[in-house]
């Protein structure tokens, strides 16, 4: 037979269980604007039936409920948006910090602009066009020569900050690879404050909130698989265990462990490659090549903007950018220095020998060297010397009769000076092993590199621009499931609150019906 009081303790088990629930909405409405934080429901569960199925089960019509109680108090999340969360951050990393990269690169080279190397360009030919026409006039050769040393300076401009901007990105490349350190390792202390409670059989939910907002910054960085392993002991079913995060490349594949339980492996990325780039990256004591790393991520764009090692060679955005600008000084002074040599200056005229001046050089080298050479180009001794060694005419070394030596030239003669500013326009190689098919003059090859650059920057601005919209959908979804709305939390509070009413109601009832049986029954005819 059951308990007279058994309805006292169904009641009490209501409101205990309904208090509960106004606590845990308490604790949603608090952490409303709080990030990462992840709104919490009560399980509700019927209590064990009275009575138990057995032999000695009293003789009552059936079991008897015996109340409600909080079975647990869990996360609303999906996980599955997590997922796709983590995918687009990883990408909109990647583009971000590209587009990024690309946009200090236009901001330095300024085309078109009347400070670019294309108006400097433009501004020298206009020079040579001046001292052609009159090429006695000593003001149309101090011309030439300050458009010269334009020339040589905005090279050297470009490819010093060029360098400065790359340096740039190896130290954020550093900065980069302690933050994911840094993750790895919070992340590992949270495994192991989860383990410490989850075989009890909670469900830490607060600790879950935290690592997942840091899987997501870390997602962002490098692209990353979570998977999740039991803590043990009594852990309940729905209990998310310890993290194991790993990096992949985009086709899946594992390149090294970054968390497992409390234990966080370190990333190194190693400048071991030519000229200092990028050739290997390190995960704990295990290192792959920098071109495994075939995915996404802040990390990745920083390395492809400074530069990797790729066939012995340096590639990269900012690395192929200068060496794009070496192919233009290089093959630029070559062919203007071979021109300038074969003519024949005032000073030449003036003395009877051909000394073949250069007007551009390579410090310190006696030729002029491709490698570095845009941020190394200068106009020669010669020319800053004296404007009468700019060389205008043409003209043979001659000797007479008695064997004294002269040139075979007249002052007045610009035909080389003609030949100087053709060469802005006459088709060269300007790569090395390049085909006849591929000769271009200096303006065209120029507005190519140009242009090609605005179209990869114009095409990491459009994918960042997707991969913001993407991933804000997705948050967006995530949010409406996991987020706070204060309206239903308000609504849940009204629910709970009656249905707490309403249990305190059963027991004023039970205490009527009690003291009625107490204090009534057997008080007949007295």
């Amino acid at each position: 037979m059951r308990s007279t009081f058994m309805g006292l303790e169904t009641a009490r088990r209501g409101m205990f269980t309904q208090q509960s629930a106004l606590h845990t909405t308490g604790h949603n409405i608090a952490n409303a604007n709080t990030p990462g934080y992840t709104r919490q429901r009560i399980n509700f569960e019927q209590t064990e039936p009275y009575p138990n199925a057995a032999l000695n089960r009293p003789q009552i019509p059936g079991q008897v409920g015996t109340g409600v109680k909080a079975g647990s108090i869990q996360r609303v999340r999906e996980s599955f948006l997590d997922v796709q969360y983590r995918g687009e951050n990883n990408k909109l990393g990647y583009w971000e910090t590209r587009a990024e990269a690309y946009n200090k690169l236009e901001e330095v080279l300024n085309e078109p602009s009347e400070s670019g190397l294309s108006k400097t360009m433009d501004q020298f030919w206009q020079s040579l066009q001046d001292l052609a026409v009159n090429p006695t006039n000593p003001g149309a050769r101090s011309v030439v020569r300050q458009r010269g040393i334009a020339v040589a300076e905005t090279f050297n401009y470009l490819h010093n900050t060029l360098s400065s901007i790359q340096r740039d990105l190896k130290n954020e490349v550093s900065v980069t690879e302690k933050e994911i350190n840094s993750l790895t390792y919070q992340i590992s202390k949270i495994n192991g404050q989860i383990a410490d409670v989850e075989p009890h059989g909670y469900l830490p939910n607060d600790l879950y909130d935290e690592r997942d907002r840091l899987v997501d910054q870390l997602a962002s960085l490098v692209n990353i698989k979570v998977d999740y392993t039991n803590s043990g002991g009594g852990s309940l079913k729905m209990a998310d265990g310890q993290a194991v995060i790993k990096m992949v490349s985009d086709s899946g594949k594992e390149l090294g462990i970054l968390v497992s339980g409390d234990r966080n492996n370190n990333v190194t990325v190693n400048f071991d490659g030519a000229n200092e780039s990028v050739k290997t990256v390190s995960i704990g004591n295990s290192k792959f090549d920098f071109k495994d790393l075939n995915s996404t991520g802040k990390l990745k764009a920083l390395v492809d903007s400074y530069g990797y090692e790729e066939s012995s060679k340096v590639a990269g955005v900012y690395p192929e950018m200068m060496n794009e600008l070496d192919n233009l000084a290089y093959t630029f002074a070559v062919n203007f220095n071979a021109i300038h040599e074969a003519g024949v200056s005032p000073n030449e005229i003036s003395t009877g020998v051909k000394v073949e001046n250069s007007f551009f050089v390579d410090p310190g080298k006696t030729d002029i060297a491709r490698d570095g050479f845009a941020g190394r180009i200068q106009l020669s001794k010669a020319i800053h010397d004296s404007l009468d060694n700019i060389a205008t005419a043409k003209g043979k070394q001659m000797y007479d009769e008695n064997n004294k030596p002269y040139v075979d030239a007249t002052v007045g003669d610009s035909s080389n000076a003609i030949d100087l500013a053709n060469v802005l326009t006459t088709p060269y190689k300007f790569k090395e092993n390049a085909s006849d098919s591929e000769k271009s003059n200096f303006r065209n090859y120029y507005e190519g590199v140009i242009g090609g650059m605005a179209v990869l920057s114009q095409e990491a601005v459009r994918l960042t621009q997707n991969s913001g919209s993407l991933r804000e959908a997705v948050d967006n979804r995530r949010k409406s499931v996991s987020s706070v709305s204060l309206d239903e939390e308000m609504t849940n509070m009204i629910q709970f609150q009656h249905a707490y009413n309403a249990s305190a109601r059963m027991i004023t009832l039970q205490d009527e019906m009690l003291d009625k049986i107490i204090n009534g029954m057997g008080t007949v005819g007295r």
